[in-house]
């Protein structure tokens, strides 16, 4: 299906990474580079588990099948077969006890392309010693080893085919080792290709899927916790951001400010220019707002309707009333027409300012209380103006 007919739902949705992501498609399962990189720490956080439960499962696998070579194989070769069972054994318990530390994450996808790497060379190993006396020996184990890596061990596709890649060089190297029929020989990497090149697709289209499950889950999250307008973070994802500051500032002894922002005679600009035209201001405000923040832990939020808030951290409240003082004179200098107003000829907010030391003054509601009082006493003073308590 076509990317932009698939995700026409995406012409609803404001400019941001993950959409823009979705809606250029990645057909070459990539991403954009900083995307790309959080993507990589989303599946290596995602599929820690299930690839330590998958190398659980290949020792216990690999064990299994040792007691099945013995069973087949009567002659001496069985213990080279043995030796080579017991010494990718030991590789792959080695790398069982490194993962069972999660301290080791960055490790987990270097470890799991080497354990079945491991696993599929030991294999073609053991399965040519048997051919030795035993051309009939079962060689389709290796054909479970690749499909392990493609769909069992959580690998993207460019890691899951390296392993392949080394099994099937290894397996013609040591058949050609022991002198196998060419014939025989011929078949088997046949049938060995074409189960690959199934997994390979299926693999692709697995990854394909975890990339845009990804991309959407995000974007569902930001969805969530963003004002669809402004782009501007909503009240839900600011009150879980306060009550976080409000702790972090307790325990660092700093200050925490909040600007509550109103656009001055906003229900007489719609009346005057229409919805679309309030909307294209409050589009503008948002603009404006979103780069008040100069610190991580700053925010912009839309609180609703015309009303606005800017939440500051690390700060004074004199410096906090100059930032806010800089927002009221770069909207003014906007030069917005608002025919409308009693305040100015141009569209205006009244911004109220409180600043709250979390460590002296203790309560959380005093800061949202003292800047929506100064929004008031702003509004009383006759707007377009700052105020703080």
């Amino acid at each position: 299906m076509n990317v932009a007919l698939e995700h026409e739902w995406l012409s609803d949705v404001g400019s941001n990474t993950y959409a823009d992501q979705l809606a250029v498609g990645f057909r070459r399962l990539r991403f954009s580079a900083p995307l790309e990189a959080e993507y990589l720490e989303f599946v290596r956080n995602d599929r820690f588990e299930l690839q330590r439960t998958a190398l659980v499962g290949a020792i216990v696998l690999w064990s299994a099948f040792a007691a099945v070579d013995q069973l087949l194989i009567h002659s001496q070769e069985r213990w080279w077969m043995l030796a080579v069972r017991a010494l990718v054994l030991a590789f792959l318990l080695v790398c069982a006890f490194l993962l069972v530390q999660r301290k080791h994450t960055h490790l987990l996808n270097p470890l799991s392309i080497a354990c079945i790497s491991a696993l599929g060379v030991g294999a073609a190993a053991v399965i040519a010693i048997a051919h030795r006396v035993a051309p009939h020996f079962p060689y389709e184990g290796l054909l479970l080893v690749c499909m392990a890596g493609y769909f069992l061990v959580g690998l993207r596709l460019s890691e899951a085919l390296i392993s392949p890649l080394l099994m099937l060089i290894s397996y013609l190297l040591f058949e050609l080792w022991v002198g196998i029929p060419t014939p025989i020989l011929l078949n088997n990497l046949l049938f060995l290709v074409f189960g690959n090149l199934i997994g390979i697709v299926g693999c692709y289209l697995l990854e394909y899927k975890s990339r845009e499950h990804f991309l959407v889950s995000r974007l569902m999250r930001v969805l969530a916790e963003h004002d669809s307008l402004t782009g501007l973070h909503n009240r839900r994802s600011f009150n879980r951001q306060l009550e976080r500051l409000w702790s972090l500032a307790q325990r660092d002894e700093v200050g925490v400010a909040m600007l509550i922002c109103d656009v001055d005679h906003f229900k007489l600009y719609n009346d005057k220019y229409g919805h679309q035209g309030g909307d294209a201001v409050l589009v503008q405000i948002g603009q404006l707002l979103a780069g008040a923040g100069r610190r991580p832990l700053d925010m912009s939020v839309r609180l609703g309707g015309e009303e606005f808030a800017v939440l500051l951290y690390d700060i004074s409240a004199a410096e906090a009333c100059l930032r806010a003082e800089q927002l009221r004179a770069a909207l003014e200098q906007l030069h917005i027409a608002h025919a409308a107003s009693s305040t100015a000829p141009v569209v205006t907010l009244s911004i109220g300012v409180a600043c709250v030391f979390p460590s002296r003054d203790g309560r959380l509601a005093q800061l949202y209380e003292q800047a929506d009082k100064a929004l008031y006493l702003a509004k009383a003073q006759g707007r377009n103006r700052v105020a703080g308590l």
